[in-house]
């Protein structure tokens, strides 16, 4: 599978965001720097950065999703007030994801893609099938979790441990907002130990 060629296919599966993370392959040292925020470190390294900006462009793209699925949702006026003020504040949280991506990519020399209409997402990811405020957080809660298990599943596969800590911190957040949306549907934690990115 081409990583170029399932950028748009990813954008709107789970399973295409584990896929994504388990088979693009470690960033450079140079990547790995700039998006730890070492940007002295990253002098006078060497690395395959158009590999790094093709890969990071693919993770860019999924912020760029979960960013217009929350949007859709808080335009939606399905939810009520306290689960619109989550639903913003996990939207800031992908907004900086999606600001220090675009940051490593530009240091990289690289063109950041582009984030598409809302009208484009609203139909990738069926907003016209949003009925109710369950099925705006059953949505966000799907994104949350293939986004966890994505940048758990990138981890091992790392070499540095900058990027693995940057990833693991992505995988936080992630995992973080899919607790969060699971116990407001009224779901149960996860009754097993290990449960994320398997």
């Amino acid at each position: 599978m081409k990583l170029i060629q399932t950028l748009d296919t990813s954008l709107s599966s789970t399973t295409s965001r584990r896929g994504f993370m388990g088979t693009s392959g470690a960033l450079s040292a140079v990547a790995v720097a700039l998006l730890a925020g070492k940007d002295a470190m990253a002098q006078g390294m060497s690395g395959d950065v158009s590999k790094d900006v093709a890969i990071l462009n693919v993770a860019l793209g999924l912020e760029h999703e979960a960013i217009n699925a929350y949007q859709l949702g808080a335009g939606s006026g399905l939810l009520q007030k306290p689960v619109l003020d989550v639903a913003v504040m996990f939207q800031g949280h992908h907004k900086a994801h999606r600001d220090a991506l675009i940051a490593t990519i530009q240091k990289l020399g690289g063109k950041p893609v582009m984030e598409k209409k809302i009208d484009d997402y609203a139909k990738t990811l069926k907003a016209d099938m949003l009925k109710n405020q369950t099925d705006v957080l059953d949505l966000a809660s799907r994104l949350e979790l293939g986004a966890a298990n994505a940048y758990i599943g990138v981890i091992p596969s790392l070499g540095n441990k900058d990027l693995a800590k940057v990833a693991a911190r992505l995988a936080a957040d992630e995992t973080m907002h899919f607790t969060v949306l699971s116990n407001a549907l009224g779901r149960p934690l996860p009754a097993g130990a290990l449960s994320f990115g398997a």
